[in-house]
């Protein structure tokens, strides 16, 4: 039998099995928004990471290890930096530094300092292993599999790219890595009708189409295979209470079968609670396959658009706040996945972001230091003041 035949097969079984549900639908009632101090800060410390990374990639892929401090205006738009480019060089003096060339007439130059290089030659190590590089391609393969086409263009990737810990240069130095996985090809976009270049996967893996609540839900069980209904955690912040029929509501939400994220049931009506519980666990599978679990709303909604789930994605955020959070924090909104966090730490590291918080060590490390300094010349001049004064 062929993989095709098995796949329409196992979705004509879903489609007769849930046709008889009865459809209900989300109660009449205001789910409220509570702060998470916790969740907060664990987005908020990594503030300006991302454009340090990237301007870290910038100049180490130069010949010479530095770029001229002359280019720096273009680098403000390109990285959506929050200053400019100059005053974020030194803004952060423990990642880079800046300094004058030896060649006459030559303008000041920006590299990294030997603890910025250190780091990043051990990042280097991790990413360049082949234990690391089958890790990305298989969380690239499920997020591909999470779609109906099996394919997604390259600008919706590049969104996620940083969450999902690709490589920067993913397409040169990743995708010819492993042919069998994934092959570029041409998608129409559905907004302008132009065509644009897509990821497409080579061939649907078995293995790897077990969600992860699947799979812990059969460690739990020993893998013996219970008839019993899959259960989202719920993990509401201390002083949250949820209204009596909305509980009621999450109670009953739960004990509906659970439809993997990798099966395709957009047969159910959009608007009942079945349809929810598969969109919730499409949401809970991505924010999974992301390395510090967690990506700005917006990233989620144009992927939930493309993937035709439409307003869908935004529901699910909102109704199931002891699922997911929504941070305000660094001038956009992040959507955390609480279970995978332990106050504001993630509860299981992956090794990039073990790295990673080598970057926010040093970042820190520069903001120490600068108030240090502030606070040496502040009273530096209040000294000088009263030195004055009694003159």
């Amino acid at each position: 039998m062929t993989l095709l035949n098995r796949y329409a097969i196992r979705n004509n079984h879903l489609h007769h099995h849930f046709y008889l549900q009865p459809v209900r639908t989300f109660v009449d009632a205001r789910v409220k928004w509570v702060r998470d101090a916790y969740l907060d800060f664990a987005v908020e410390k990594e503030k300006n990471l991302k454009p340090i990374l990237s301007l870290k990639n910038l100049i180490i892929s130069q010949p010479s290890k530095a770029i001229p401090l002359s280019t720096a205006s273009f680098y403000k738009t390109i990285f959506d930096l929050p200053i400019t480019a100059t005053n974020f060089f030194q803004k952060y003096p423990s990642v880079f530094e800046i300094f004058q060339p030896s060649k006459p007439f030559s303008h000041p130059h920006v590299k990294l300092t030997p603890q910025a290089l250190t780091v990043h030659n051990e990042e280097s190590k991790i990413l360049n292993s082949s234990s690391y590089r089958k890790d990305v391609a298989e969380r690239l393969t499920r997020l591909l599999m999470l779609t109906r086409a099996k394919k997604l263009p390259l600008d919706i990737i590049n969104l996620m790219r940083f969450d999902l810990g690709l490589p920067h240069d993913f397409i040169l130095t990743l995708l010819p890595e492993f042919p069998e996985y994934f092959q570029i090809c041409n998608m129409d976009n559905n907004s302008t009708g132009s065509v644009v270049f897509g990821l497409e996967l080579v061939s649907w893996r078995d293995n790897l189409a077990t969600s992860v609540l699947q799979r812990k839900t059969m460690e739990e069980s020993y893998g013996v295979k219970r008839q019993i209904p899959i259960k989202f955690p719920i993990n509401l912040p201390k002083g949250f209470d949820l209204e009596k029929k909305v509980r009621i509501w999450v109670h009953e939400w739960q004990n509906l079968p659970y439809i993997s994220p990798y099966e395709d049931a957009f047969f159910l009506s959009p608007n009942s609670d079945q349809a929810e519980k598969w969109t919730v666990a499409v949401l809970h599978e991505l924010l999974h396959l992301f390395v510090s679990k967690k990506t700005e709303k917006e990233n989620l909604l144009a992927l939930g658009d493309y993937l035709g789930f439409g307003p869908r994605f935004k529901k699910g955020l909102v109704h199931h706040p002891g699922i997911f959070y929504v941070s305000n924090k660094i001038r956009t909104q992040t959507v955390v996945l609480r279970e995978a966090y332990k106050k504001d730490l993630l509860a299981q590291r992956h090794l990039l972001m073990g790295m990673r918080y080598r970057y926010l060590h040093l970042m820190n490390q520069s903001i120490n230091v600068k108030r240090k300094y502030g606070l040496l010349v502040s009273c530096g001049n209040q000294r000088m003041g009263s030195f004055i004064k009694g003159a």
